[in-house]
């Protein structure tokens, strides 16, 4: 899409004559990157059914990002307004899975985290030679404020431990802050009685152990850092026994594009390797998980709650927050040896997830408001457009079964 296009819009009166549905209230959606969109649509269907509201959606990057953002966006569906005119149109509520874009709008805006929640510290350093490391939360006034203002009306909390962190580094930002535990837990818990039909879809054969290798984005990543990764377990571990699944953090499929990403993975997929598309995929993997070998990132804490066994594939001196889900799997989660025989190290986080009972532990650090999500987040949505709550029921959906990426 062309940055200055200027295209027909169901907000505001220029385009009113057009109308089918008049005198809705406008929900806009923004998604800089797909990792925000594809959390962004575990919102949506909170508004389902309800004809006094009308969603679009645009991208803050105005043109300037990723093309696999707008890609993402075409695919849904939805109408998408360039940047310069989603800006200037008339918008009674604006979702946002990051801070982009917010302080060039107006209206209310609601802020949710797109990964394991805001509370975290980044898992890596400055340089030796800059000042003392300083972890960063998320939570700051350098996230949170602009120029003595929340940027968010609703900032939303997946936990009452990021609301004690948010008094100690943002205090200005209390009023707004939500508690509404984790929708994207709330869907994936939700899709747990489906496993068997998960397994079938990723193509897991009966008695098959299901193993997903999941790798956040950057050079300190698991795929950063061993561009073998998924060789090496492939090779590593007897095809009729264990199924392997690959997750990569959409941030690799819109940097690199899937191209090269299928390209690099190409002797991987030809041994059996099945890969989830970045826009969804990697719940209903994890759905169908025995084992979980991950980084840092989100998806392996998710595998964890969901009762996957995780062995840790990095280093065990990343500055992590205490009390997080992120800390507790490095204190406990076994790490992965490469020049070491798989199977039994998939065998001995197996032991650890059951001795430690690491699953109810991690399940009640990523969240506490389990399954309540959804009804946290209609009641605040509605609030701020000034609407009552539709009386029909909170769907909580089970997410849908994968579409795994060929070669």
């Amino acid at each position: 899409m062309a940055v200055n296009t200027w295209v027909r819009s169901p907000l505001g009166a220029t385009d009113a004559h057009l109308a089918t549905r008049r005198g809705t209230k406008s929900v806009l959606v923004l998604v800089p990157h797909i990792v925000a969109g594809t959390r962004l649509l575990d919102l949506l269907p909170l508004f389902e059914a309800d004809h006094r509201v009308q969603i679009v959606f645009t991208d803050p990057e105005n043109g300037e990002g990723w093309p696999a953002t707008h890609e993402f966006l075409r695919a849904h569906g939805g109408a998408v307004l360039p940047w310069a005119q989603a800006r200037r149109g008339d918008v009674d509520l604006v979702l946002a899975g990051s801070t982009r874009g917010l302080d060039d709008l107006a209206a209310p805006a609601v802020l949710v985290p797109h990964g394991g929640g805001f509370g975290q510290y980044r898992p890596w350093r400055p340089p030796a030679t800059a000042r003392p490391h300083r972890p960063q939360t998320g939570l700051g006034p350098d996230q949170l404020m602009r120029e003595g203002r929340v940027r968010a009306d609703a900032i939303v909390l997946v936990h009452d431990r990021e609301h004690e962190l948010l008094a100690q580094v943002c205090p200005d930002a209390l009023p707004a802050a939500v508690v509404a535990g984790d929708i994207a837990l709330d869907r994936l818990t939700a899709s747990l009685p489906y496993r068997d039909r998960y397994r079938r879809a990723l193509g897991a054969a009966d008695g098959q152990e299901v193993v997903v290798v999941s790798t956040t984005w950057s050079p300190q990543s698991a795929f950063g850092r061993h561009p073998d990764l998924f060789d090496r377990v492939l090779a590593g571990l007897p095809r009729e026994r264990y199924h392997v699944v690959g997750a990569l953090h959409p941030a690799i499929w819109s940097h690199h594009g899937a191209w090269q990403v299928r390209s690099w993975l190409a002797d991987a997929l030809r041994a059996g390797l099945t890969l989830v598309p970045p826009e969804e995929g990697w719940r209903a993997a994890l759905a169908a998980a025995d084992h979980v070998l991950g980084d840092y990132g989100s998806v392996t804490g998710y595998g964890a709650a969901a009762g996957a066994a995780v062995l840790l594939a990095e280093s065990q001196d990343r500055p992590l927050l205490a009390g997080t889900p992120s800390e507790v799997l490095a204190r406990h989660a076994p790490r992965w040896r490469p020049d070491e025989p798989l199977p039994p190290q998939l065998r001995a986080a197996a032991d650890v997830r059951d001795t430690a009972g690491l699953p109810e532990l991690v399940r009640g650090l990523l969240t506490s408001r389990p399954g309540q999500a959804g009804h946290v987040l209609r009641r605040t949505c509605y609030r701020l457009l000034g609407l009552p709550e539709p009386a029909r029921a909170v769907p909580v959906s089970p997410v849908p079964l994968p579409k795994p990426v060929t070669a």
